[in-house]
């Protein structure tokens, strides 16, 4: 785990006890139990369709549970205020600058255009984004427009990051590039992360843990820990014999996850 000092001794920032979630007849989510400490990293990985995305959105509080409790912040009730939610798409406005795309959340708290914009400046130069301040949307790579989203979700100023497979729609090179990056901004924005991820290299480079879900109706069926720190090079840490072994277990236990219930 890499939780700041300054979290230290806090509620949990993430609890679900027992949580059970459908839709109809249709069971997605069955009976999660989960705890995320303060400034801890985990990662959501399962079969395709077993509801890691709806159980974001629970945790997020765009979804209520049937049954069982979850908490963050130590709150049930009005969880997304605590939340700051980064989908798989960017969805950067087209007509507004990518400072200004990055800014909305101050901008829509009340602040100037010229406060928000300051707000942001500094995390555009931390994250490799100066010089691009003013650029459109498709002016920028794929991986820059993921970087501006990524500042937008921080500057919502919210404790808990949920992160939707942010790299999936992105080529295998630069996926890479930007999980080192997500690493190493981490670091220095120090947050409570979920993240969903279809890839278990991603899963266990940039989080602590990563929870396998079983099929659906999905259950957390194993965990398997990261044994690399994150300041590691990417290209260092995942050839590493205790990588290698972690991911290795990983992939069984989800080959074991697709046939579970």
């Amino acid at each position: 785990m890499r939780a700041k000092e300054d979290m230290e001794g806090s509620v949990e920032a993430i609890e679900l006890n027992g949580a059970r979630l459908g839709f109809g007849d249709l069971g997605v989510l069955d009976g999660i139990d989960l705890r995320v400490e303060p400034g801890e990293v985990v990662a959501l990985v399962g079969p395709s369709g077993c509801g890691k995305s709806t159980l974001l959105e629970l945790i997020a509080g765009l979804l209520e549970a049937d049954t069982g409790s979850v908490r963050v912040a130590g709150e049930s009730v009005g969880r997304l205020r605590h939340v700051a939610l980064m989908p798989q798409r960017d969805s950067l406005l087209p007509w507004l600058a990518a400072i200004d795309n990055a800014a909305l959340a101050p901008r829509n708290r009340g602040a100037s255009r010229e406060r928000a914009r300051a707000q942001a400046a500094p995390l555009f130069e931390r994250f490799g984004l100066a010089g691009f301040e003013r650029a459109r949307a498709h002016e920028l790579s794929g991986g820059m427009r993921q970087r501006v989203a990524f500042v937008r979700t921080l500057l919502a100023g919210k404790a808990v990051v949920a992160l939707d497979e942010p790299f999936a729609s992105l080529d295998a090179i630069t996926r890479g590039e930007m999980q080192e990056w997500l690493a190493g901004a981490l670091e220095v924005e120090a947050r409570t992360v979920v993240l969903v991820s279809h890839d278990v290299e991603e899963a266990l480079y940039v989080a602590d843990r990563a929870l396998v879900l079983s099929s659906r109706p999905a259950r957390i069926v194993d965990e398997v820990r990261s044994p690399a720190p994150r300041t590691h090079p990417r290209a260092e840490a995942i050839v590493d014999p205790a990588f290698l072994a972690a991911r290795g277990a990983a992939m069984v236990a989800l080959g074991e996850a697709a046939g579970a219930r």
